[in-house]
């Protein structure tokens, strides 16, 4: 299949194997979010999943392979529409089957009770949804996207992107799509207002975008290529959505759904591998995104509610713009905002989010992590330009920022930042911008993690919170160097929101840690 000389070509995978997705689900935080909250599974959510196929339109889900009802299904091609299966629209799919168990399937999918899956031939999708000018509103909140087109030129790169920012910004649908298993970021991952989706552990591509060097992908999530990576990464976006809906982050729900706060929800509960690295300008690791997808710190940030800024300032266009000195302050380590920034022709704008990091404990220092999400306008080649600063209140220093002139996303991670009052900056420059108000999404998140030791009897009894998650618990028998740490302890019990370890009086073990990853 072709579109306008570039190939329209699925990325085929082995079959996920039930196993390793179960394993996965406790990797990305679905197993521990389900057992700390109640339905969180996508419940409401309308989803799309379009699947490349060959000339025999080869895309189907079998219905009975996911364990969900046939009524469940809509199938699309040039064939027409089905809502029964086997059906003369087209054919099963074995690659569509694998990635509908990682997204709704009910052993060992994400979100096991979405409303309704639309279930689509990409070339249909492309040519009757997104590459026309009267873009129809198919309803589907989230959509899997695990296909590339594959040698497409920069032009051409950029066309895609444009036609499903648009249709982002028009419908506010989130695509969530497979960045490809090797060599550069191919669209349709590239897009501005979508996901760009990596395999953590697998021959994932790695960007820049060939374009203008954006940072893509925009997180991973375990899976040997990226058509099982993505899935996973759709299915926290419809429980994440499910759960704005059905006021789990508070009253104000349609900014909760947003796919901007989902989006940096999403981003800024990833866990960073040991290797990951950023920088001011470049605000995602190429590799890695914002790291590797874990649903249950998401769902934390979102639970932590709406917050809105401080105070806003105006400074001239360039000029310094350091803490104001408001008395006000954020009420919590962790939560989100979902708010609008507007400049002028002659002046930049700043939201300052005051924050009071500390926990009483004279030494604790915190991780802290932020991520600024906005969309492209529709018909704009360009973005309106937004920063993320993190200035100490006090001394005025400026700690840490995230100031990418080409991403809508900025993203702020530090992991022994001291205890003091912190000012988070939202900055929009002022001057010729696209539009002199934006729209974005906050997510922020502060924590100082602690490991208690505790006599039980005999025993020793090790707890420590269970949100944020993805510490490991390690143990050596002594100090002398070479310390040798081992992992080889029970698996923690949730009790309480604390993970709990008891060691019996014969374990050789007399030290133990927390190490994340």
């Amino acid at each position: 299949m072709k579109w306008r000389g570039a190939q329209f070509l699925l990325a085929f995978v082995f079959l996920g194997q039930m196993a390793a997705r179960a394993s996965n689900l406790d990797t990305i935080g679905v197993t521990l979010l389900r057992t700390v909250t109640t339905n969180i599974n996508g419940a409401g959510i309308r989803v799309a999943q379009v699947e490349a196929s060959s000339s025999s339109l080869d895309f189907e889900v079998n219905p009975n392979v996911v364990g969900q009802p046939t009524n469940l299904f809509t199938y699309y091609s040039t064939n027409g529409s089905a809502t029964n299966f086997p059906n003369s629209v087209g054919t099963e799919s074995g690659h569509g089957d694998s990635v509908a168990a990682n997204f709704y399937g009910q052993s060992g999918g994400v979100a096991t009770n979405v409303a309704h899956v639309d279930n689509y031939d990409a070339n249909y999708f492309w040519r009757s949804n997104v590459d026309v000018v009267q873009q129809p509103n198919i309803n589907d909140p989230v959509v899997n996207q695990s296909f590339i087109f594959t040698g497409t030129t920069v032009s051409q790169q950029q066309t895609i992107d444009s036609q499903y920012d648009n249709y982002a910004a028009q419908y506010k649908m989130l695509f969530v799509s497979g960045i490809g298993n090797g060599g550069v970021v191919n669209p349709p991952a590239t897009c501005y207002n979508g996901i760009g989706v990596g395999a953590y552990g697998g021959g994932s591509s790695t960007g820049p975008t060939l374009d203008n060097g954006r940072t893509k992908p925009d997180i991973t999530a375990p899976a040997t290529e990226t058509s099982y990576s993505t899935p996973q990464v759709a299915g926290a976006a419809a429980v994440m959505g499910q759960a704005g809906l059905r006021g789990d982050g508070g009253s104000d729900t349609n900014s909760a759904a947003d796919i901007r706060t989902v989006k940096a929800l999403l981003l800024n509960g990833a866990i960073k591998p040991a290797d990951w690295t950023n920088n001011a300008s470049s605000p995602l690791d190429t590799r890695y995104g914002a790291g590797v997808l874990n649903v249950f710190n998401s769902y934390k940030q979102l639970i932590g509610g709406k917050r809105g800024y401080i105070v806003s300032t105006s400074v001239s266009i360039g000029n310094p713009h350091p803490p104001t000195g408001a008395t006000g302050t954020v009420g919590v380590l962790s939560g989100w905002d979902f708010n609008t920034n507007s400049s002028s022709a002659t002046s930049d704008v700043v939201k300052h989010y005051y924050c009071n990091v500390t926990n009483g404990v004279s030494n604790a220092t915190f991780t802290a992590t932020a991520t600024l999400v906005w969309n492209r306008h529709r018909s704009q080649t360009s973005i309106n330009n937004l920063d993320l600063f993190l200035y100490n209140a006090i001394s005025s220093n400026l700690v840490a920022c995230s100031t990418s002139l080409v991403d809508n996303v900025e993203h702020i991670w530090l992991p022994r930042l001291p205890q003091g009052r912190y000012d988070l900056q939202v900055f929009k420059s002022g001057g010729a911008t696209i539009t002199t108000n934006e729209t974005y999404a906050l997510a922020f998140e502060f924590f100082s993690m602690s490991l208690n030791v505790a006599k039980s009897g005999t025993n020793v009894v090790l707890k420590w919170p269970v949100y944020p998650t993805g510490f490991i618990l390690e143990s050596t028998t002594n100090l002398i160097s070479p310390i040798l740490w081992s992992t080889n302890n029970p698996a923690p019990a949730v009790t309480n929101s604390q993970n709990c370890v008891t060691l019996g009086a014969t374990n050789g073990s007399q030290f133990f840690r927390l190490r994340r990853p």
